[in-house]
Parts: structure tokens; sequence; C-alpha cells
């Protein structure tokens, strides 16, 4: 018991900190420290453990195999540490703290960005960080707490539940139709350039969407970000598959073969099981479907038959209790 006498709580948390960013400097950011007591702590913690949790070298900090068990237990006692200041807490304490959530650069930048202010001005003590790098977050090791994705997770210890479908259509802008010649079939695309993703990077088979249009299209502008392909569609570049929750307030955009080419997509509202009970997080998984509720005109160009719409209303709220619901 003597060797371990040093080893706190707070250990752990500048564990998981470095563990989760493999930088220091990231680290002692987020903890609002010093990049020497992350060290510091770092070096007591292997010290009282008489274990190597890291291996150092220039790029970072990398967990070795001892470090890869130890944070599955680092992060229960972190989970446990969260519920119990949540059952304790009362009131507007139990809402405060930091919330992670990671989009796509689309549904974060030309939906919910907007939609920022209304939260944070309801949720003062609630500090929310929005992640849109082009790639998958884990939330097994915590480097997100929601995350809103393309595709559902095949297996995995998370409440995963559908967020909305949206439409998408092949747009030019109003400059460039305007001197080609007409476009009446999907065959007649053939004969225009492209914009779309680059190939070898697209991180969900949810935006590999040309093969649908017609197998015969080639992206010739390639990017991985949507608002390059955007910004190279109004400048008049070529065709590009565009989101309708995107294209609809760009008015010097027009929709080519509207009744003939058009895909759905969808996103998925996921969270760790164990962060799912933590009031915080509820209430960012609560806003995020309400606000997608509240907007279903926006991603569903032929929205809505009412009937419909009242199926959808009342699905989406059992998604959000259940989301938001504690497990047994």
């Amino acid at each position: 018991m003597s060797n371990n006498q040093n080893f706190t709580w707070d250990d752990l948390q500048y564990f998981l900190a470095v563990a989760r960013s493999g930088q220091l400097s990231t680290a002692a950011r987020q903890l609002r420290t010093s990049h020497a007591t992350v060290s510091r702590r770092i070096d007591r913690l292997e010290f009282a453990l008489k274990v190597k949790l890291f291996e150092r070298n220039p790029r970072g900090y990398v967990l070795t195999s001892m470090g890869q068990r130890f944070i599955e237990t680092a992060e229960r006692i972190e989970t446990e540490a969260d519920r119990l200041q949540a059952d304790v807490a009362s009131g507007t304490t139990a809402q405060r703290g930091v919330v992670r959530l990671s989009t796509p650069e689309g549904f974060a930048n030309f939906f919910f960005a907007d939609k920022i202010r209304s939260f944070c001005d309801s949720h003062p003590n609630i500090s929310l960080e929005l992640v849109t790098i082009q790639q998958i977050m884990s939330l097994s090791r915590k480097e997100a707490d929601i995350a809103v994705s393309l595709d559902p997770p095949k297996e995995g210890p998370y409440l995963t539940e559908k967020l909305t479908d949206y439409s998408l259509n092949v747009y030019g802008a109003k400059s460039y139709l305007s001197k080609v010649g007409p476009i009446r079939s999907r065959q007649d695309l053939l004969s225009h350039p492209f914009i779309g993703y680059i190939e070898d990077m697209i991180f969900a088979p949810g935006l590999d969407y040309l093969g649908d249009v017609h197998p015969g299209i080639k992206a010739r502008f390639q990017s991985s970000s949507i608002f390059a392909q955007l910004t190279a569609t109004l400048n008049g570049l070529g065709l590009c598959v565009l989101p309708h929750f995107i294209t609809r307030v760009q008015p010097d955009l027009e929709i080519v073969l509207p009744d003939e080419v058009e895909l759905r997509r969808g996103y998925w509202l996921m969270c760790h099981r164990d962060l799912s009970q933590i009031p915080r997080v509820r209430m960012v998984t609560d806003y995020i479907f309400q606000s997608v509720r509240a907007n279903q005109h926006a991603f569903l160009r032929s929205y809505q038959a009412p009937e419909e719409g009242a199926r959808r209303h009342s699905a989406a709220i059992g998604r959000s209790s259940r989301l938001s619901k504690r497990s047994p």
C-alpha cells in the first residue's frame, strides 16, 4: 500500500488527457495547467504504479501495451466519478462542464453552427466543443462525447439513433448552366466536369455517391471539404452532388434533373453508453434532436406529407428519450 500512497484521481485525469491527445501541450491546455505539470504527473503515476504507461518519441506520447490496458480501468473510474458528481449535484451544478461533439463538416457548418447561440444562451455553464475534422472520432477512447455520423457503428458500447434522412441532388451554378447545352438525361451528365470528394480520403461510405448518379462519372476537381466543393460549384467549375440543407440558401445554384436524380443519406447520433447518463451530455443530445426535428424541411426537399410528418415527429421524440434515459 505504501508503494501507491501518491496515486490520486488527479493523476488519472492527467493520464487520460495525455492518452487521448498524445501530446503534453494539448493535455495541458485541456487541463488548464502547464506542460511541465502534466509531465511531472505522468512520471509520478508511472512511479507509483511501477509500470511504463507511455513510450516517449518526437511525435508525442504513445500508450504502451500496459497503458492500453490501464486506460480501460481509468475510464471506468472517470465514468463513476462523473456519475457520482451528477448524483450529488442539484440544479445548474449538474449541468456544468465540457461536452465535445464530433460531426461531419457539412452538418456542423451549414446547419448546427447556426443553432449553437441558442444552446449556449440556455446553458451558460456548459462549454461546447465542436470537432469537424475529416475522420471518425473514437467514442470508446472519449475523443468525443457525442458524434453525428453518416453511418451507424457496426458494434460497440454505444447508444445510436437515426437523426434524419437528407436529400441530395446534382447542382450547377446558374452562370455555368446558362453557357452549356440542356441536360435532359443522366447520360448527358457525362459531358460535364464534376466536383466531388477525393476518392481515397472518403472517411464514410455515405459520402461515396457519384457512382449512384451514373457509374461513368469521375470527378475532375476533388476536395475533402464540402465547403470547397460548394465554392467551386458556385464559381462555375462544374456540377456537384450537394445536400438540400446546404443549397436551399444558395440562390445562384440550380438543380439538374430534379425529377430523375435525387439521393438520400442519413445522419445518426451516437453516444457512449456510459456518458449518456451525464446531464450535460443528455442536454446536448436532446438539443440536437430538437433542432433537427424542428427543421426537417431543411433536410428533405420533398418534405412533407402531414401524416408522415406526424409519424417522424413521434419517432424522433422516442429516439431522444431513449438516448437520454439512464441505463439500468
